[in-house]
């Protein structure tokens, strides 16, 4: 029986599956925005918030890799568990619902009802 009382890769490895399902959560978001958008409001300009959201969710899914790696290494192999991830993914994805949102707004209030 191990002296540990938990294993130290467990708790990495399910943020970084909760990281990947929310990266998958803005694709598939952005896709249907891709395709709904255009024909929603006329102009094929609008395809534009829908390939930013995939870029993002991209960049989401590689950072995400990237901080489980690093925490992975740090608790499991080196026994450092001094090492705590800094809040920039977080802070990251919350800035991007918020412009996704005010962008919302600004289309709800701006452009006319038909």
């Amino acid at each position: 029986m191990s002296d540990e009382l938990y294993d130290p890769g467990l708790q990495p490895e399910r943020t970084e599956l909760a990281w990947r399902r929310t990266g998958l959560s803005i694709a598939v978001g952005s896709v249907v925005a891709m395709r709904l958008l255009p024909a929603a409001l006329g102009s094929g300009w609008w395809i534009l918030p829908g390939i930013v959201g995939v870029i993002f969710s991209a960049v989401l899914w590689g950072w995400s890799r990237r901080r489980y790696e690093r925490v992975s290494f740090a608790t499991v192999t080196a026994r450092d568990h001094t090492i705590v991830p800094d809040g920039a993914l977080l802070l990251t994805l919350a800035v991007f619902v918020g412009l996704v949102g005010a962008l919302s707004i600004l289309v709800l209030v701006a452009l006319p009802l038909t």
